[in-house]
C-alpha cells in the first residue's frame, strides 16, 4: 500500500443497515458490508427503532471484522474511523457512533463524524469525481432537498421538505393500496404496468424549492376510502402511476428551474429513492434537455452504507473535521 494513500473505515447505522467499509482516497472503495434488516422489519410494515438498535448491538462487531477479513487488512492499515453522527434514528445511531468512538480509543486513528445526507451525495464520488459546481437532488426516505455545491464539503441548502419526504411518502402510499414494505420498489414497479388516469394534486406546486408531499399523501388516501365507500376495486397500477407521475411532475419542473438559475453543468441525485428507475429515467432526459452532465449513484450506493460514509470523511477530514470521543450521536442535524 502507498503510504501516501489514506484508508477510512467507515461505520454506518442510522436506521436498519448495520454497514462497514473501507475506501481509499475517497474514490475507491476495497470493502463493504451491508447487513439489512429489511426481513425483519417487513413483517411490521416499517422499521420499528427499537428492534433496530438491538439488531446493529448484536451484528454490529461482526460487521467490522467481516470487513476487514473481506479487504485483507488490519486496523493497523486504517489511517481514520468515519461514523454517521446524524440525522437517523437515536438509537440505531448510538450503536455505530460508540463502536466507532471505540475503534479510535483503540488504535489512536482520529474520529471523523459524517453527515447521513453528505454520505449520499459523496455516494457518487465514487461511480466519478465530483465536478464542482454542481446541483444535488437528495431523496431519500427522511430527506427530499436541493444542495448547491460550488467545492468539496461546502453544502448550500436551495429547499427541502416542508413535511414528509418523498421516499416516506411512497411507503405510505404502498400502505394505502396493500403493498408490502418496502414500498418504494414495488409503487415504481406498479407504475411502469398502469395509466395515470386518477386525479391527484400536484404538491406545492410554486416558485420555490421546497417540497411538500403530505397533501398528496392525504388526497391518496382519501381517493381510496371514496373508491372504497363506493364499493369499487382500486387498481394498484393506476393509482401507483398517477401517484409517480405527479411526483416527478414536481420534482422535474423544480429541478429545471434550479438548473437554469444555477450555473452548473453537473447534476447528481442521492439518497434511496435515487434508485427510482423513472426517476432516473426522468432526469437523464432532462440533463440532455438541458445539457448537463448527470452522475447517479451505483443501485447499491443508494441505500444506506458505510461506503458513502467513508467516502465523504475523507473530504471532511482535508475540511479539519474530526471528533473528540465526547462526540455524541444527533437524531436531528443541518447540513453544513
Amino acid at each position: 500500500m502507498n503510504k501516501k494513500d489514506m484508508y477510512i473505515l467507515g461505520i454506518e447505522s442510522s436506521c436498519d443497515e448495520t454497514s462497514c467499509s473501507i475506501v481509499k482516497n475517497g474514490e475507491e472503495e476495497i470493502a463493504t458490508v451491508v447487513l439489512s434488516q429489511i426481513d425483519i422489519h417487513k413483517n411490521f410494515g416499517g422499521v420499528v427503532p427499537e428492534i433496530a438498535s438491538r439488531h446493529h448491538v448484536k451484528n454490529i462487531t461482526m460487521v467490522i471484522e467481516e470487513c476487514l477479513e473481506k479487504a485483507n487488512m488490519t486496523l493497523d492499515d486504517i489511517d481514520a474511523i468515519a461514523v454517521t453522527e446524524g440525522p437517523g434514528l437515536i438509537g440505531s445511531l448510538l450503536v455505530g457512533m460508540e463502536a466507532a468512538k471505540t475503534l479510535s480509543f483503540v488504535t489512536g486513528k482520529p474520529l471523523i463524524p459524517v453527515h447521513h445526507i453528505a454520505g449520499h451525495i459523496y455516494a457518487n464520488n465514487l461511480v466519478k469525481r465530483l465536478e464542482f459546481p454542481l446541483l444535488c437532488l437528495v431523496v431519500s426516505g427522511g430527506h427530499t432537498e436541493f444542495i448547491y455545491m460550488d467545492k468539496d464539503y461546502s453544502f448550500k441548502k436551495l429547499g427541502g421538505t416542508l413535511d414528509d419526504a418523498v421516499g416516506e411518502c411512497y411507503d405510505k402510499v404502498a400502505r394505502v393500496i396493500d403493498v408490502p414494505y418496502p414500498g418504494g420498489p414495488m409503487i415504481d414497479r406498479l407504475a411502469k404496468e398502469g395509466e395515470p388516469r386518477y386525479p391527484l394534486p400536484i404538491p406545492l406546486n410554486d416558485d420555490t424549492y421546497n417540497f411538500s408531499f403530505s397533501g398528496l399523501k392525504s388526497a391518496v388516501i382519501n381517493l381510496a376510502h371514496n373508491l372504497e365507500q363506493r364499493k369499487e376495486e382500486i387498481n394498484k397500477e393506476d393509482l401507483a402511476a398517477s401517484f409517480q407521475n405527479v411526483v416527478l411532475d414536481v420534482i422535474l419542473k423544480k429541478t429545471r428551474k434550479a438548473i437554469r438559475e444555477y450555473p452548473v453543468q453537473n447534476l447528481i441525485i442521492a439518497g434511496g429513492v435515487a434508485a427510482n428507475s423513472s426517476l432516473r429515467e426522468a432526469l437523464q432526459n432532462l440533463a440532455e434537455e438541458e445539457q448537463i452532465h448527470l452522475t447517479v449513484p451505483e443501485m447499491k450506493y443508494c441505500t444506506d452504507n458505510a461506503a458513502m460514509i467513508a467516502a465523504a470523511a475523507y473530504y471532511a477530514n482535508k475540511r479539519g473535521d474530526k471528533a473528540s470521543l465526547i462526540i455524541n450521536s444527533k437524531s436531528t442535524m443541518e447540513l453544513k
